[in-house]
């Protein structure tokens, strides 16, 4: 029985006979034999490395085995042997870098002069950061849309002008952009060397060109100019040129103007102001929708309001009571007397302190000649609170006498606000 557990290799049986031959292994088992020995040589390298690692984690494989078999018993492939007859004492201390060997440090040198090569500073290459940048500015594209530029009259064709404005190719102005009006003569409204100021209305082309235009310049200055007198509440000159059924049109720094028959001084005969030069002020400026509305009848206001300054007393007549104070015609300009400005006392209704057509005296304590308005007060003539309920012809008739205190109060209060906003300002630059 203990034979059957472990049995013992079997021998070939010598012959009996002196002339006897030795049986001949089969076929097959020398076919296997024989393509096991063409598989070793062929795949040895890669044999010996699983060998390695299979042996260092304590596992052998059926190749190693047959390896193993054939080193450790001198008989055919049809003996068998024990697997605890294999001595793994020698592998116990044998690391992966032990079975791998020494990394190969061929390549090495090589390769530290390479990254050598590839890690070069800046500092290492002749770098002019000057002519760097001046390369720079001269690529970089010239005539953005809405830009201006200044350059020089170089050519002149029928149907426009080329302008050098430092691009890679001249600005070309078509002849309809040279400027406001009809030009008839190119060749004498800009000679060759003419320095002009132009707009860039198009962005390069393929070939680099842009489109320019005096025109378009010439009408941006002009909006602005007329935006400016807007804002000081001017009286300008215009000449009508022409009507229609809505009213007149004039010329006005190169820009067309509309005066509505409502704003004449004689809206019903409008057509008699064609070649007529009037005064005017202005009702709307808009360069956006390109409207521009101007007014006769705001220009005798604006002049006005050119003659009157705060602090000053002034006379005229209620023209009508609204709810939120009184109208006060003031020859040629209108006032608002607010209710908030009436007296410092408490009022139940405004016409039980004027009447429309009742004469009246104020101070001026407001001036928007832009909007044409002007903000009266009558509180400040007042000795105590709701003076004028109580007594207002005295008021009205002590209102020059009074008027020198209220302008020193006006002064006080607008010093007052002047050191409030200089002591802000202060503060925000110490921030």
């Amino acid at each position: 029985m203990a034979g059957a557990d472990n049995p013992q290799p079997k021998r070939l049986k010598k012959p009996t006979r002196p002339g006897a031959e030795a049986p001949r292994k089969p076929l097959q088992v020398m076919h296997i034999s024989k393509k096991e020995a063409q598989q070793e040589s062929k795949q040895e390298p890669l044999q010996d490395i699983a060998h390695q690692k299979e042996e260092a984690n304590g596992s052998i494989s059926s190749t190693t085995k047959h390896q193993e078999k054939s080193t450790l018993s001198p008989f055919s492939e049809s003996s068998s042997f024990k697997k605890s007859d294999v001595n793994q004492d020698n592998f116990d201390n044998i690391s992966m870098a032990d079975l791998l060997g020494p990394p190969d440090e061929s390549n090495k040198g090589s390769t530290k002069v390479q990254l050598e090569k590839t890690q070069r500073s800046v500092d290492d290459f002749d770098f002019d950061e000057d002519a760097f940048l001046a390369a720079l500015d001269e690529n970089e594209p010239i005539g953005n849309t809405g830009e201006i530029a200044t350059g020089e009259v170089i050519g002149i064709e029928s149907d426009g002008v080329y302008v050098d404005i430092g691009g890679k190719a001249p600005g070309f102005m078509p002849k309809k952009e040279c400027g406001l009006g009809v030009i008839t003569n190119l060749k004498e409204r800009f000679p060759k060397g003419l320095e002009v100021e132009v707009l860039v209305t198009r962005e390069q082309n393929a070939d680099g060109m842009v489109t320019i235009s005096c025109r378009a310049l010439a009408l941006r200055k002009s909006w602005e100019r007329v935006r400016e007198q807007e804002k000081e509440g001017k009286v300008v000159q215009v000449k009508v040129n022409g009507f229609n059924r809505g009213g007149v049109t004039c010329d006005l720094e190169g820009l067309r103007g509309f005066i509505p028959r409502s704003q004449l001084d004689d809206g019903e005969n409008h057509e008699n102001y064609v070649g007529k030069t009037v005064g005017v002020a202005f009702l709307e400026v808009n360069p956006d929708t390109r409207k521009l509305v101007l007014s006769q009848k705001r220009a005798v206001v604006a002049t006005r309001l050119a003659e009157l300054k705060v602090g000053q007393l002034v006379e005229g007549k209620v023209a009508s009571v609204k709810p939120y104070g009184f109208f006060v015609d003031l020859g040629g300009a209108s006032g608002l007397l607010h209710q908030s400005m009436i007296t410092n006392g408490s009022i139940r209704s405004l016409r039980q302190v004027f009447s429309q057509g009742d004469p009246i005296k104020a101070i001026i304590v407001e001036l928007d000649p832009g909007r044409g308005r002007i903000s009266l007060n009558t509180a400040l003539l007042e000795g105590p609170p709701g003076e004028l309920l109580s007594d207002k012809e005295k008021v009205m008739k002590e209102a020059e006498e009074r008027a020198d205190k209220a302008r020193k109060a006006i002064q006080e209060k607008q010093d007052k606000k002047i050191e409030e906003k200089e002591n802000s300002q202060t503060l925000a630059n110490k921030d």
